[in-house]
This record gives C-alpha cells, structure tokens and sequence, in this order.
C-alpha cells in the first residue's frame, strides 16, 4: 500500500483536496499530469469571481459560507493574498427572470445583500453603462480569487503537512483490487486505499461509463481590454460583477495588473472533442460580440481584445457537480465536473472531499451532487 489517499488531477478541486487531506493524514500523495496551476487547465486566466449569492439552489449557501472562512485560512496559513474582498454586483432587468430568481435564493439564505437602483449604480459605480431598467444587487461578500495563487498556496501547504506532489505524472487507468485502489501512469503503479478523481476535463477516462456519458468537456474563452483610466477599475472601485440585460450578457473582475480588465461574455461554454483538443483562439463571431457588448457596457474601457485564451472544463448534464464515490461503496471517490463554476467553493467541497474520502465525515443534504443521481451502481 503506498498511501491511504491519492489526489489524482491538482487543479482547482485536487489542490484545495489535498491541503485538506494533509491536514488529516501524512499518508496522503498527489498526482497532476502537468504542473499543479498550470494554465492551460480550468484554473488558467488570473481571477475568478467569489460570490456568496447564487441563484437556484439554495443548498450551495452553506458550502459557500464554509469556502469563504477555509479561503482565509489558506492566506493564514500560505501568506498570500488570495481573495481579493472588493464585493460583487448582478446587474439585470429590474424585476425580469435574473434578479427575481436571484433575490429569491438570496432571500431564501439570508444572505446579506443591497438593492441598487439605476441612479444608485450611476453614483457608486459609473463605470457600467446601464439600461434604462436595469437595477443591481450588491454582494458585500463577493470577490475574487487569485487562481494561480489559490492552487500553488494548497500544494505547498499540503507538501508542508507531509503530503506528496508527484507533477508530470499522467494517470492512465484507475482500477479497484481487494486490496484497494490501482493506478497506473506508464509502466508505474500504485496501491492507493482510496482515490480522489479531480482532474477536471480529463476525468472522463478515469470514471465509471455511466458518469462519464453523463459528462462533456467543454470550452471556456475569456477576454481582457485595456482601462482608458486603471484608476477606475481598480478592486476597491470595481466590484466583481454578473450582468444579464436582455439578450447580453457578461461578467469580470476588477485589473489586477493595473492595465487590464477581465470581462467576458456569460455562458458561452462550447462542447470540445476533449481537453487537450480546444481551439484556443477566438472566432470572428466571439470576437465581434465581446467587442459589442463591452463597446455598450464600458465606455472606460478601449473595445479591443487584448488579451484571450480559452480553457477546458467538465460539464454534466445538469450543471451540478460530481461529488461523492462513483458506486455506493467504492474506493473511487469523484470530484470533478463543475461546470465552469466550481473555484468558488473549492475550499469547501475539497474539504467536503477530504474527509469523506478518507472515510471521517459523512455529509448530509448534498444528494444534488451525488453521482447516485445519474444511476451509477
């Protein structure tokens, strides 16, 4: 037996999966096929948004406000800055399908939050071009989060606790023995009593059929633009946002470099053959429509693309994670498939990850992210 758990993909989950588990055990290894933060997986491209109110599901409240608390400690405990505490705004049609379904989650939680009229959001954050009825809610605890910072900080402070970083090290199959858990990369293998697949958009091969026809890599682009005054869009001016007006639609984080702003087209996921197969280059006709809505939303910012990339992540059928063993009782524990919105509450469901895996901790209320739901036996 070469440990009691292996971490098999360091990304935005397995990183946060690892630190957690190294806090319980020393027995603990992690593999990654590259080099944990790379960025040509789902955690490339700088920043993503943390934000504490969410649509639809109630059930991510709590898991919201655990990640919150363990993304503090990780800057405790690596000292970094990881989350950037500048707020968040959702900006839509004022009483139209986005904001309703919004507040009624939110106010569902009790989860603090702010109404912001049109001649409120032209005073405190004139950078947005609004609509005539649009309105916003402000998240006071939104942010965003250093993703490159987030997953190397994990990865050092799991190796601090005695975990063990095996990089460049693809993993080619995992099988269940009697003994426990083979994974093979190559000609190597090894005997793990547990195993946690996190490797995003290359966690198909290593999963179950039935979870993985459940399952799609898809293509995520994001856009940067140059700041006509970077004073503007700095974090304490320039709150993360969401905004759904009408037929557009588009979300970002404030400069982190003093230059750029990240701001991106919502919801433009496109399935891929597979991960290593992304077209990394924009098309004329994802091009045209970033440069048009930011042209109608920013003003302070020029309407060209200076920056793109895109980036691979795992989908499901229904938008929800895989978390959770991938058959009542086995050894293989997945989590993986966030469909683009999953770095948020990484600290918490890796922690959720952690413990279950390892067999401490067993948590109710989460059969929205149980692979059980799509049949797998």
């Amino acid at each position: 037996m070469d440990g009691k758990l292996a971490v098999v993909g360091l990304g935005s989950i397995g990183s946060m999966a690892l630190w957690q588990a190294s806090r319980l055990t020393d027995s603990v290894v992690g593999f990654e096929a590259a080099l944990p933060g790379h960025a040509r997986s789902a955690v490339g491209g700088d920043t993503r948004l943390f934000r504490m109110l969410y649509r639809g599901v109630p059930d991510y409240y709590p898991v919201l406000q655990r990640s919150r608390t363990l993304w503090q400690e990780l800057e405790a405990e690596s000292g970094q800055d990881i989350l950037l505490k500048c707020g968040g705004l959702s900006i839509g049609t004022a009483g139209g399908p986005y904001l309703t379904a919004l507040l009624e989650t939110t106010r569902g939680n009790n989860a603090a939050h702010e109404l912001l009229s049109r001649e409120d959001m032209a005073e405190r954050y004139p950078q947005h071009n609004l609509r005539p009825d649009d309105a916003a809610v402000f998240d006071p605890g939104a942010g965003a989060l250093r993703t490159d910072r987030a997953v190397t900080s994990a990865v050092a402070a799991a190796q601090a606790n005695g975990a063990a970083v095996l990089p460049n090290t693809p993993i080619d199959g995992i099988r269940e023995t009697d003994d426990g858990v083979l994974i093979t990369s190559g000609d190597r293998t090894w005997t793990f009593e547990n195993v946690i697949v996190s490797s995003g958009a290359w966690s198909r091969q290593l999963m179950p059929a039935t979870l993985a026809g459940a399952t799609s890599p898809r293509r995520i682009y994001l856009t940067w633009f140059v700041a006509k005054d970077p004073a503007e869009f700095t974090p304490d001016r320039f709150p993360v946002f969401i905004r759904i007006s009408g037929q557009r639609s588009m979300y970002g984080a404030p400069s982190v470099d003093g230059v750029t702003v990240k701001t991106t087209l919502d919801d433009r996921s496109i399935p891929a053959a597979g991960a290593d197969d992304l077209l990394r280059e924009l098309t004329p006709a994802e091009i045209s429509e970033t440069t048009e809505t930011v042209t109608e939303f920013f003003p302070g910012l020029h309407p060209t693309i200076v920056r793109s990339d895109a980036y691979p992540d795992l989908y499901t059928s229904d938008a929800h994670p895989l978390l959770g063993p991938a058959r009542p009782d086995s050894r293989i524990y997945c989590a993986t498939g966030f469909s683009g919105a999953g770095f948020k509450m990484a600290t918490g469901f890796g922690e959720i990850a952690a413990l279950e895996a390892l067999g401490k901790q067993r948590f109710d209320g989460l059969d929205f992210v149980r692979p059980q739901r799509f049949g797998s036996r």
